[in-house]
């Protein structure tokens, strides 16, 4: 009962040290997790394209593994009536997402949809290389540009010279091997998967902060949109002989380990903590820091997968560490 005890308090602790903890530091926190994730996602569904499982089972793993969690929390919530002030209206598909019909269809089809289905396809054309340039590398490009056209975000002078730098990094990264496009027929097709996809996430992105939707209520909407419209298609699609389903033929351990990691830890944990970092220092910084995701990923890339590690991808790295220092600094907060 003594352990049982000094585990609460420290608990009790732990969660008034952190409601006391700066808004700056708790951004910070949220990045940190979000960047280990999305650079885990970047090698592991790589390695995967090398498996029994198509991307489009991958895919669809990841909103099963996403909506065993949030589907009962969006239940949950709406059962609560604890309805978010920024859903614009009441909730939709009966009750299950907290937002209303058309931002849940707007960010469900961005954030959810769209953007699994296009980065996992894209990874059976192209390698991670192209990935950490094309996916998160681009981000601040999409993201600065809807912003600017969406919520009229402005572009200072910082922020252009970090963007500047940030995307001169990411090309030094990846930019040898983007060249391979010319010489290997298909390639084009990662390529391409992986800018819509960028795209998708940046307009994501910008709708979380131009209707200030908290992050378990935005993270909630999309995985319900995509469950409603994904998997009937995909199980519809499969029946019919359309598109080939491997789950069965794949073994229980590769489909409980993307269930898991695709599902719960990519959508529901990053998703959760990426749209933190959004509250405390808005979609553009946001995305400016998290453009350090491709100079990780090809270290985690030569590591794990045996990809070459060149001179330009070190220098590379220390641009796009210098683009998120000029980009984030003498900017307000939420920005």
């Amino acid at each position: 009962m003594n352990l049982l005890t000094l585990g609460v308090t420290q608990l009790l602790r732990a969660r008034s040290s952190l409601a006391h903890t700066s808004p700056k530091a708790k951004g910070l926190f949220f990045a940190v997790i979000t960047i280990i994730i999305w650079v885990s996602f970047i090698i592991i569904a790589r390695a995967s394209s090398h498996g029994t499982l198509s991307g489009l089972d991958i895919a669809a793993l990841r909103i099963l593994g996403a909506s065993s969690v949030l589907i009962p929390i969006g239940f949950w919530i709406n059962k609560s009536n604890f309805e978010s002030p920024d859903a614009n209206g009441p909730s939709s598909f009966w009750g299950l997402s907290p937002l209303n019909l058309r931002l849940t269809m707007q960010m469900g089809l961005a954030g959810g949809l769209l953007y699994a289905v296009f980065s996992y396809s894209g990874f059976f054309f192209a390698p991670a290389a192209h990935a950490s340039v094309l996916l998160p590398g681009s981000l601040p490009l999409w993201t600065t540009l809807i912003a600017w056209v969406v919520i009229s975000q402005p572009i200072n002078t910082h922020r252009m010279l970090g963007l500047f730098l940030i995307l001169v990094g990411d090309l030094l990264v990846g930019g040898s091997s983007l060249f391979n496009t010319f010489y290997s027929p298909g390639m084009w097709r990662g390529d391409l998967l992986f800018i819509l996809a960028s795209i998708s996430w940046s307009f994501y992105t910008v709708l979380v902060r131009q209707h200030n939707v908290k992050a378990v209520h935005a993270t909630t909407a999309i995985t319900v949109f995509a469950f409603f419209t994904y998997i009937p298609a995909y199980i519809f699609l499969c029946v019919f002989g359309l598109v080939k389903s491997n789950l069965q033929e794949a073994p229980l351990s590769t489909l409980a380990f993307q269930f898991l990691f695709q599902g719960i830890l990519s959508v529901v944990i990053s998703g959760i903590t990426f749209n933190q970092m959004i509250r405390y220092f808005g979609p553009v910084r946001s995305t400016m820091i998290t453009a350090i995701v491709p100079g990780l990923s090809a270290i985690g890339a030569n590591i794990i997968l045996g990809e070459y590690m060149s001179l330009n991808v070190a220098v590379g790295l220390g641009l796009v560490t210098l683009g998120i220092l000029f980009g984030v600094q003498r900017v307000s907060l939420k920005s």
